[in-house]
């Protein structure tokens, strides 16, 4: 069996005037992508005449590159066949690639959870990603965040938030208000229900570690969230997962998991599915409830995107009245991701041992920026806000779609909310690592697959992707990788 060769890169950003040299500025470009593991051990280099038509260069400049590689040890010359990836020794770490980038940094290939997360942390004024999951700064609302903030320092409540821990379970001013904003997409929860957490993501947690223990199966939407899999797989749960449709999850799928394995809970998103936009069906949601109740099985929606969405949408745990069903959600998608402020509302029974959890991971929360929040909500602040983020996002996503489909792309959903399901007619891990070049972090479809697998899929956000620039290389790089398929089958 053939190595696998090296993608050809689409723009690589070689500078006759730069301090390097030519051939460090290459050896460098291949350098960082066998550190990040771009290019895995076995793969093959472009022989150093294809390699120097490519990138318009000497073979004696790139014959320098690959004889500064073999002296670092990241690739090995093998007779009459070229320069190949080399196995790391054990014990060897690699190292993060440094280069130039925006920002001054290397942006790591989308193939995992963690590294989508970690693309959300670019410098201010770094190109918009079309693989993010976040709306840009410049569509939040900073001097309300000021304002808030500086009511509530003004207020004699400050030194009590300041100086002391807050309640276990979150400020009570602010669960008042979520009980209040709750009411409006029909889920009935008191104050003492609701419970303030880090962040969407640490309601999650909670949840899960309260009602679980390693070993337990757990059901999930596919495609689904990338980073719900990787959290499940870390603290040892058995990942289920359960094909995802337009109306809701495959019933008869989900009974055959139930029966085979006695899975405890299902994690799935009713409203604006990420990655495909679809919502929950009327019809579907009471027939996943009654198979719920037949089995004994808890039910986690996760409501990230309810800022974004129609209240009038079906939400489990409006239908459930919260008896099997846990809601949590939070307002990083539409306030600000740094506040980091979530939250979960939950069936009385379970609110005790909730809260003992939360008290076991993070003692409590901040209840200053709780009490701002809360300023927001009751002001009317927040919802006058939505709206014209609304506004702003319905104008995006028409711009998106249109550039996207007149350049020969296709979406596999419908579009809705923040989020698209395109298909690129290509694999999008190497239409990732294609587009890496030019400074895209892409979310290719296999992060939203329980178990990777190669697809013609990938997510969009509709707020970051209006720019025609970005669909012309996505088509170019297309156009690459189609040529180099054909090129391999002949």
């Amino acid at each position: 069996m053939n190595a696998p060769e090296a993608l050809p890169p689409t723009a690589v950003p070689l500078s006759r005037h730069a301090q390097a040299t030519l051939a460090e500025q290459l050896a460098g470009h291949f350098a960082g992508r066998i550190r990040q593991r771009l290019l895995p051990a076995g793969t093959r280099l472009p022989s150093v005449r294809e390699c120097a038509r490519r990138h318009g260069l000497s073979p004696s400049t790139v014959v320098a590159a690959y004889d500064r590689l073999l002296a670092a040890g990241l690739v090995e010359s093998r007779r009459q066949r070229g320069f190949f990836v080399r196995e790391p020794a054990p014990g060897e770490r690699p190292e993060p690639a440094r280069g130039a980038g925006h920002g001054g940094a290397r942006m790591p290939l989308p193939v995992s959870a963690t590294t989508l997360i970690r693309g959300m942390f670019q410098p201010a004024g770094a190109q918009p990603m079309p693989g993010l999951g976040t709306l840009p700064a410049d569509w939040l609302d900073l001097p309300m965040l000021a304002t808030a903030l500086h009511k509530v320092s003004r207020s004699a409540a400050f030194g009590e938030c300041s100086l002391r821990y807050g309640e276990p379970a979150g400020d009570m001013r602010l669960r008042r208000a979520l009980s209040h904003k709750l009411a409006e997409y029909g889920v009935k929860a008191t104050a003492q229900q609701i419970l303030t957490t880090i962040g969407a993501t640490q309601a999650l947690d909670v949840v899960t570690r309260t009602l679980l223990r390693a070993g337990d199966a757990v059901l999930v939407d596919e495609p689904g969230w990338a980073v719900e899999y990787a959290r499940l797989a870390a603290l040892g749960m058995r990942v289920l997962p359960v094909p995802r449709g337009e109306e809701g999850p495959d019933l008869e799928v989900m009974q055959q998991l139930i029966a085979a394995h006695r899975p405890r809970l299902y994690v799935t998103v009713s409203v604006l599915h990420n990655p495909t936009g679809a919502s929950l069906s009327l019809h579907r949601a009471h027939q996943l409830l009654r198979l719920a109740e037949q089995h004994e099985l808890h039910v986690v929606e996760d409501d990230t995107c309810a800022h974004l969405a129609p209240p009038h949408l079906p939400r489990l745990a409006a239908l459930d009245g919260l008896q099997r069903s846990f809601y949590i959600s939070g307002f990083s998608k539409i306030l600000a991701p740094n506040w980091r402020v979530g939250y979960l509302a939950a069936p009385p029974a379970w609110v005790d041992r909730l809260v003992d959890t939360k008290l076991l991971t993070t003692l409590t929360t901040p209840s200053l920026t709780e009490q701002a929040l809360a300023h927001c909500l009751e002001q009317g602040l927040l919802r006058r806000h939505v709206e014209r983020v609304m506004q702003r996002l319905d104008t995006a996503r028409s711009r998106t779609v249109h550039a996207a489909e007149s350049h020969g792309f296709r979406f596999a959903a419908p579009p809705r909310g923040l989020f698209g399901w395109v298909d690129a007619g290509c694999d999008t891990e190497r239409l990732a690592e294609a587009m890496l070049d030019q400074g895209w972090l892409l979310a290719p479809g296999a992060l939203f697959h329980a178990v990777p697998r190669p697809t013609t899929l990938m997510r969009i956000n509709f707020a970051t992707t209006q720019d025609a620039a970005f669909w012309r290389a996505l088509r170019q790089a297309c156009g690459h990788i189609s040529q180099r398929r054909d090129a391999v089958r002949a």
